[in-house]
């Protein structure tokens, strides 16, 4: 089943603030060299965790270095043109780390990380609950659960 991402995303985000704690940092570093301040939201640290879970369902075995590039964006250069760049690989790292502590994501060797079974759990049961809340809100989408 699909749902919509914003709302699975912060469905998760609101499961996770039980399990994952933001790093002291968390509220001062800037998400990537493309940004130009720290996040707004004061909670971004779990939505960017709710966000890494639901990458790793939909991408499967994935590393660092290809989720920064995932959450990267244009580097502003001044008079010359835009360029691409890396979202931070040391936010994505941590967030690795406390996903695996709290037991949602597991290491696969020479592919990087993917969701453990616990992780797929909790993601189902998010998906489960968006879906019968779209539904509540328009009956013609029962037919869909």
């Amino acid at each position: 089943m699909e749902a919509p991402s914003q709302e699975l995303i912060q469905k998760l985000a609101v499961a996770l603030h039980e399990r994952v704690k933001p790093p002291t940092w968390a509220n001062f570093v800037r998400t990537g060299v493309h940004t130009e301040r720290a996040p707004a939201q004061d909670d971004w640290w779990y939505v960017r965790c709710a966000s890494v879970m639901r990458k790793l369902h939909k991408m499967g075995p994935v590393g660092v270095s290809r989720l920064a590039a995932e959450y990267g964006g244009k580097k502003d250069r001044g008079s010359a043109p835009y360029k691409a760049a890396k979202g931070s690989r040391s936010i994505i790292s941590e967030v690795f780390h406390d996903l695996e502590k709290a037991g949602l994501v597991a290491k696969r060797a020479p592919k990087g990380r993917m969701l453990s079974p616990e992780g797929q759990k909790m993601l189902a049961k998010a998906t489960r609950e968006v879906l019968e809340d779209l539904a509540r809100k328009d009956p013609a989408l029962k037919k869909y659960l």
